[in-house]
C-alpha cells in the first residue's frame, strides 16, 4: 500500500502542538515541572482545546504506521526466504533513546524543577551534584505533596508506552493473528459510515466514566489502566484498520460533523470547568462530562484524520526532512522548554512576549540539536535515527549515446 503522507503530516503537526502545548503548561495554573510567576489562566480553556485528544492520535497513527512496518518486514523476510525481524528492531529504535533519554536529556527538568521551590529542602551544590543523586535514585527530595521521583521518564512516558503496545501487538500478531484477524473482521463490519464516528466515541466516553476515578493518569506504566485503555485502544485500531479503506473514506466524508462534535464537546468541558471552579460538581454531572470528554476526544481525532485526508499536501522536501526530524526534536523538546523557561525569569517579560518568544527558540534549539544528530554517526541511535543511508553513486561515465 503507498505511503500515507496525510499521516505523515498528522504525526508531524500532533509532535509540534506538544511544543506549544507544553510551553503553555508554564503559564496555566495547573500543576507542572515549573510554573511562570505569572500565569495565564485565560490560556487554560485554549488548553482543552487539545488536551483530550493529541496523545490518542498519536497513538492511533502509530498503530497505522506499524501495520505498514510490519507489513513490510514479513514481506522483505518472505522474499528472503527468513524470518520477519521486527520486534528486536523496534526495541532498539525505541528504548535506547528512552533510557538514553532518562539518563541524560530529562534529568534537567527534575532540576529545574527543584530549584524551583516546590521541595523546602531547595539545592544549591549545582547542576553536577545532582545528577549524580538523580542516577542513583536519590528519594530524599520531598515536600508536603510527596518525594521527587528520580530517575524518571517525564514526556518520554509516551516512548515506553509505545514499546510496551509494540511488543503486545507483535506476540498477538505472532501467536495469536488469527484472534487479531477476527477483531479486523468485527471493526470493518462495524466502523461503516458513521459507526467509524460513533462507535469509538461512545466507548471511548463510557472507558473514562468507568475508570478515571479509579485509575487517575499516571504515566507510570504500572498502574495507568485508564490510559492503557484509550492509548493501546486506539494504537490497535490504527492497526486493524491501517489498509481498510472504506472506514478512512468515511472519516474524511464525516470530517464536518465531527468538527462541529468536537467542538460542541469542547464548549462543553469549558463551561464545566468554570461552573464548578469552585464548587464541587454533582456526581450525575461528572460523569456526564467524563462521558463528553470521550466523545469529543475521538470527534477531534475523527476530524483531524478527515480534513488531513482531504487536503493531504503530499510528499515533498519539507516532509522528507521533517519525518526523521520529529523523533529527536520531541526527545530534546520539554527539557529545552523547562531550562529557557526557569533562566528567562530575570528579565522579567511579558507573558505575551515571553510565550512566542519560549516557543520559537524552543523550536530553533531543538532544530539545531537534530542538525547535530543526524551529522554524528554514533549520535543517531539513541535519539531513534537509523544509520545514514549511502549516497547513490556517480556516474561519471559518458552515457550509451554519446560513446555509440
Amino acid at each position: 500500500m503507498q505511503r500515507r503522507h496525510d499521516l505523515d503530516w498528522v504525526r508531524i503537526c500532533a509532535f509540534g502542538l506538544l511544543v506549544l502545548y507544553h510551553v503553555g503548561m508554564y503559564y496555566v495554573s495547573w500543576d507542572w515541572h515549573v510554573n511562570s510567576p505569572q500565569p495565564v489562566t485565560a490560556l487554560e480553556p485554549v488548553m482543552l482545546l487539545s488536551s483530550p485528544w493529541r496523545l490518542s492520535l498519536l497513538f492511533l497513527v502509530s498503530g497505522v504506521a506499524t501495520a505498514f512496518l510490519l507489513g513490510k518486514t514479513e514481506r522483505a523476510a518472505t522474499a528472503a526466504g527468513g524470518r520477519p525481524r521486527f520486534i528486536g528492531a523496534r526495541t532498539w529504535r525505541l528504548l535506547l533513546p528512552l533510557v538514553f533519554g532518562m539518563l541524560v536529556i530529562v534529568p534537567p527538568q527534575s532540576y529545574y524543577e527543584l530549584l524551583d521551590s516546590r521541595y523546602p529542602s531547595g539545592w544549591d551544590a549545582g547542576y553536577l551534584a545532582f545528577w549524580g543523586r538523580y542516577l542513583q535514585g536519590d528519594g530524599s527530595f520531598c515536600d508536603d505533596d510527596g518525594c521527587l521521583s528520580l530517575p524518571t521518564w517525564n514526556h518520554l512516558w509516551f516512548v515506553a508506552y509505545l514499546w510496551v503496545y509494540t511488543l503486545a501487538l507483535w506476540l498477538l500478531w505472532r501467536f495469536a493473528r488469527p484472534l487479531l484477524d477476527a477483531g479486523r473482521r468485527l471493526l470493518e463490519r462495524g466502523l461503516r459510515g458513521w459507526g467509524v464516528l460513533l462507535w469509538p466515541a461512545l466507548l471511548l466516553g463510557l472507558g473514562r466514566m468507568l475508570l478515571i476515578g479509579l485509575f487517575p493518569p499516571t504515566h507510570a506504566l504500572v498502574d495507568d489502566w485508564h490510559n492503557h485503555l484509550q492509548y493501546f485502544g486506539v494504537f490497535l485500531l490504527g492497526f486493524l484498520l491501517a489498509r481498510h479503506a472504506p472506514a478512512w473514506e468515511a472519516i474524511e466524508r464525516l470530517r464536518w460533523p465531527a468538527l462541529l462534535l468536537w467542538l460542541a464537546g469542547w464548549g462543553a468541558l469549558v463551561g464545566y470547568f468554570h461552573a464548578f471552579a469552585e464548587v464541587m460538581p454533582p456526581q450525575a454531572m461528572r460523569l456526564a462530562m467524563r462521558v463528553a470528554w470521550g466523545i469529543g476526544q475521538w470527534a477531534a481525532i475523527v476530524a483531524v484524520l478527515g480534513f488531513a485526508r482531504r487536503f493531504d499536501p503530499g510528499d515533498g522536501p519539507v516532509l522528507r526532512y521533517l519525518v526523521p526530524a520529529v523523533f529527536p526534536v520531541y526527545i530534546l523538546h520539554q527539557t529545552v522548554t523547562v531550562v529557557l523557561a526557569y533562566n528567562l525569569r530575570p528579565a522579567a517579560l511579558p507573558p505575551l512576549l515571553e510565550g512566542p518568544l519560549l516557543v520559537l527558540a524552543t523550536f530553533a534549539l531543538c532544530f539545531a540539536g537534530y542538525e547535530l544528530v543526524r551529522r554524528v554517526r554514533w549520535l543517531r541511535p539513541l535519539f531513534g535515527l537509523g544509520p545514514v543511508a549511502p549516497a547513490p553513486p556517480i556516474n561519471t561515465g559518458a552515457s550509451s549515446e554519446a560513446r555509440g
